[in-house]
């Protein structure tokens, strides 16, 4: 089942499931005369209002991702969760009764009868759908080819499962390994294709979309080569844990039915933060705007009257998903600085920073007009920096996963840019890498408000970038 195909199918029995939950609960409270009403409420109005509520709830939470072999328990888990928040805050928006005595009582009372009806109703609608896409894959519709890398007895094990349970959809076609010595080796027909420096020809070839790693404790350096070379490629990426991983609680683990493994590189933050932090950003970013233009026009008059050129600055950089788009600041540098030595990290005392750009710099001043770029969704207020696309690309051949930082958008601010110092030399790129991975493993909306609280920190009391 493809993704359209799915959402469609999703957003359908839940158009159906949740009117219908509505119309039931709507008969037995007013059709039945089992309460007393003084009026007649209106029934299509409420069922319309209704149901685009909870369309926005479910959109926010993350309902409508696509979905691939998971627990239909999450399912339901997950069903409950958003639906105890949308009846809690419902309570207070549209099932205030005031048609009968004993309000208080009656509130509760209808409450829990709603929810009542719309878990039973819309879960056994989820799970119809579910259960439908589990069968389908059963029957050979909606598979997906896996590959494992690495040939010992735990990956062996892991085919086995795969080969036991059809309902997770997934066909092992091929192993990759390690070592040379293994190509040729077969495990139920199944045999060593290609060794991991050919991994991106071998994901081609037999259309791989899963990617599962068997390897021993020791082999970081070779586990952090396979995931950079997966970048790009659309996979999913599972890792087969050490004991100690899952003893000491390290790691983030799933089920591959009997065996554990971890999701690599998870997007962790839910749908619903990701849509609230997009709103933050707008918000945020137009009263920026506002609040800010006092401080923009003399910082403009004062770039003028110290040098000759533009007052903006605007240079190409790499956004979300590469992406490149012109990012706006105002002007530190003398005009053409680059004109000489080409694309170069400025440093601590950059001789091409003026006096006032130097101030500037110091107080972030230089940073406010990339409030317009978050406004148009090229960046955010926090998020790895954004850089420039000639040293994306050196960068990337040089530092394992460095392409990982396209997955979110840039910011203003983030943990690199708060925790150390400007890009000067290549060693400080792979420390801010480290921060930026650990953010984009780590979002949330509390994350978000902890690095812009202490950006606020850096700004007021000037330390941060060069400690």
């Amino acid at each position: 089942m493809d993704k359209k195909t799915e959402k469609f199918l999703i957003l359908t029995i839940d158009f159906i499931t949740i009117n219908f939950a509505w119309l039931l609960f709507f008969y037995l409270r007013v059709q039945t005369g089992w309460f007393n009403l003084i009026a007649q409420p209106d029934i299509l109005l409420s069922m319309v209002a209704i149901y685009f509520y909870w369309l926005i709830i479910f959109t926010f939470v993350g309902m409508y991702r696509t979905w691939f072999a998971l627990s239909r328990f999450d399912e339901l888990s997950t069903l409950f969760k958003s639906s105890f928040v949308g009846i809690f805050m419902l309570s207070f928006l549209i099932l205030y009764d005031d048609y009968t005595t004993g309000v208080s009582t009656s509130i509760r009372f209808y409450i829990f009868l709603y929810w009542g009806i719309f878990l039973f109703v819309v879960g056994t609608g989820r799970l119809f759908i579910r259960s439908l896409q589990r069968r389908l894959l059963v029957q050979g519709i909606g598979r997906r080819n896996a590959l494992i890398i690495g040939f010992n007895s735990k990956s062996n094990e892991i085919h086995k499962s795969i080969i036991k349970f059809r309902e997770l959809g997934l066909d092992v076609i091929a192993y990759a390994a390690v070592d040379k010595a293994e190509l040729g080796k077969s495990y139920n027909n199944i045999s060593v294709v290609d060794t991991i420096h050919n991994l991106e020809l071998v994901i081609d070839k037999y259309f791989i979309k899963n990617v599962i790693i068997s390897l021993g404790r020791h082999e970081e350096e070779t586990i952090l080569e396979i995931i950079s070379r997966c970048e790009g490629k659309n996979v999913e990426i599972k890792l087969v844990p050490d004991l100690y991983d899952i003893i000491s609680g390290q790691a983030k683990i799933a089920h591959l039915y009997a065996f554990p493994l971890i999701d690599v590189m998870p997007e962790l933050m839910p749908e619903w933060e990701k849509k609230i932090k997009r709103l933050m950003d707008i918000i945020l970013s137009f009263i920026l705007i506002i609040i800010t233009s006092p401080a923009t026009l003399i910082t403009s008059i004062l770039i003028k009257l110290e040098s000759k050129g533009p007052v903006f600055y605007r240079q190409e950089r790499a956004g979300m998903n590469g992406k490149v788009f012109k990012i706006i600041k105002f002007r530190t540098m003398v005009v053409d600085a680059e004109k000489h030595s080409g694309p170069v990290w400025s440093t601590k005392d950059d001789p091409r920073i003026t006096r006032v750009g130097n101030f500037m710099r110091k107080a972030r001043l230089d940073e406010i007009p990339q409030a317009i770029n978050i406004l148009r969704g090229d960046m955010s207020f926090v998020g790895p920096r954004p850089e420039r696309p000639f040293f994306v690309e050196k960068l990337s051949h040089e530092i394992p996963l460095y392409k990982r930082r396209l997955k979110v958008r840039p910011g203003i601010t983030g943990w690199a840019q708060v925790k150390h110092k400007y890009d000067e030399t290549i060693d400080d790129v792979k420390v801010k890498l480290r921060y930026d991975l650990f953010y984009i493993e780590n979002m949330s909306l509390r994350m978000d408000f902890k690095i812009l609280f202490r950006t606020i920190f850096v700004v007021l009391f000037g330390k941060g970038h060069y400690d």
